[in-house]
């Protein structure tokens, strides 16, 4: 399931000012690839009015015909270590400005970079999830350039021996944008630092330093041009995020720029083997490769792995993505559905955690996925907030099935359990709801409805069956909703023949 912060980027074929949302510094002029919206509505009927998606959308597809767009996108992942890259520093979003510093991670003279291990750790886990070649030797290198907010005058980077290259993504695409499975490759993962950040003032006449996040390590992840559309851009960035927290490497917030992507777009006529020219506007000038001047960072050594190393790190990964919407595929639920559980890690630990317990995975599915969602959203909670636990969703469930408690109850339970806790069974208990299964009893309620509308009566014998669901309503509500659904249809069914 793509992120909501994309969305937007997937209602179009291609990539247009939308693009922005990945933190690109370079857009698409509209002009070149898309007409206005405005434009297209108007030579739509009024009686028949199009959406801004739809409108964009076919827009695009009339002014691209024959081409196709190359992307690629480059994505610096924030890693979740408790210090930074190279000193001892914390790093706590949100900090005082300039009050996570020390003389390192502020360049001054004489100071000596230690790499913190744990940045390694997290390499070689982002670097195995994206099936990529590790190396068992690499090094680090200084990236030149200058910039207010990097003290030192350099990077500290890696450039020709990254930790990992030639790996690759596996993906679903959504089935409202035409479904189907996706890869694409990377090409590399290497580790570095962040820089620092410019503050700028709103009169526009000064701008302040804060060297908080300098320092902080980061993973750049390259891939491969392999993406035609916007749509597939999007699910590559919504799956990079859902990776790295699912590793927990990363929160992946794109807006505390815990993930952040620069997207490289071209357009070239469909067929062609080389790539064509960017269309985009330059937002900010960038060094080239020869005025980076890399050289290998002499105050670092080469980073040395081993196989056991390597070994260790893989038997601790946690089920990906990936294998468990494969695996929630094989139960026979829907892309739909798979799609969905699998977005977040603590969905899809809810939903096994309900399974464990022995309740049947389409209809825990439908459960997570309808009531308990809307819920959720409208109080503006995670499922992990939730007090309702996997074992009483799968004691709902089982209530259903064994006729202690209709749909509707189970409904006002489920609200119940969310929001204070508990138990299935106490709360029927407290609130008297449980199932009313007398044959004799439901019949008496519906002799009494029939005989209190006569006319009603009259109509569905006359023709009118659709008044079956009418009766079937009164009675319920004479029930509070405890009549047994299913025998309450059945006697119903006979006594309005006559029976």
């Amino acid at each position: 399931m793509a992120l909501t912060l994309l969305r937007g980027i997937r209602t179009q074929t291609l990539l247009r000012a939308n693009v922005g949302l990945f933190g690109t510094t370079q857009r698409l002029p509209l002009a070149h690839l898309t007409t206005r919206v405005e434009s297209v509505q108007t030579t739509e009927p009024k009686t028949v009015p199009k959406s801004i998606q739809q409108a964009t959308k076919e827009a695009a597809e009339q002014k691209m015909q024959g081409f196709e767009a190359v992307i690629g996108i480059e994505t610096h992942v924030q890693l979740s270590t408790i210090t930074k890259a190279f000193c001892s520093c914390p790093y706590d979003y949100g900090s005082q400005p300039n009050s996570t510093v020390c003389p390192t991670c502020m360049g001054h003279p004489g100071t000596l970079p230690v790499l913190n291990t744990k940045v390694v750790e997290c390499a070689v886990k982002v670097a195995l999830a994206l099936n990529c070649e590790i190396s068992m030797t690499s090094k680090f290198d200084r990236k030149q350039y200058f910039y207010p907010d990097l003290p030192k005058g350099y990077q500290i980077s890696q450039f020709d021996i990254p930790i990992a290259e030639k790996g690759y993504l596996d993906l679903d695409l959504p089935v409202e944008f035409g479904g189907g499975h996706r890869r694409f490759g990377i090409t590399r993962v290497h580790m570095e630092e962040d820089a620092g950040k410019l503050l700028h003032s709103e009169s526009g006449n000064y701008s302040q330093v804060d060297l908080n996040r300098a320092g902080v390590p980061l993973l750049e992840i390259v891939s491969e041009p392999d993406m035609r559309t916007g749509i597939e851009a999007a699910e590559y960035g919504a799956e990079m995020q859902r990776l790295v927290r699912y590793l927990g490497v990363g929160n992946g917030n794109m807006q505390e720029g815990s993930l952040r992507c620069d997207v490289n777009v071209s357009v070239r006529p469909i067929g062609q083997s080389e790539f064509g020219t960017k269309k985009t506007f330059t937002m900010r000038k960038k060094e080239g490769l020869a005025d980076y001047r890399y050289f290998p960072e002499p105050d670092l050594p080469e980073v040395v792995l081993t196989s056991e190393y390597v070994d260790e790190i893989r038997n601790s990964l946690p089920e990906l993505p990936e294998a468990k919407r494969r695996r929630y595929e094989n139960m026979g639920l829907s892309m739909q559905d798979v799609i969905f559980l699998a977005n977040d890690d603590n969905v899809a630990h809810f939903f096994d955690s309900t399974l464990e317990h022995g309740a049947d995975a389409k209809l825990a599915a439908n459960w997570i996925m309808g009531d308990m969602t809307a819920y959720l959203k409208d109080e503006k909670l995670s499922i992990d907030e939730s007090k309702l636990t996997p074992l009483e969703l799968c004691e709902m469930i089982a209530s259903i099935k064994n006729g202690t408690i209709s749909g509707k109850i189970a409904k006002e339970i489920l609200v119940e359990l969310i929001a204070k806790g508990g138990t299935v069974k106490s709360v029927i208990e407290e609130k008297d709801l449980i199932q009313i299964a007398d044959p004799a009893a439901i019949g008496a309620m519906v002799d009494k409805v029939l005989a209190d509308n006569p006319k009603q009566l009259e109509q569905y014998r006359a023709g009118k069956t659709k008044l079956q669901g009418y009766f079937a309503g009164q009675v319920m509500k004479a029930s509070k909703g405890k009549a047994s659904p299913v025998l309450l249809n059945k006697i119903l069914g006979e006594k309005l023949k006559g029976n």
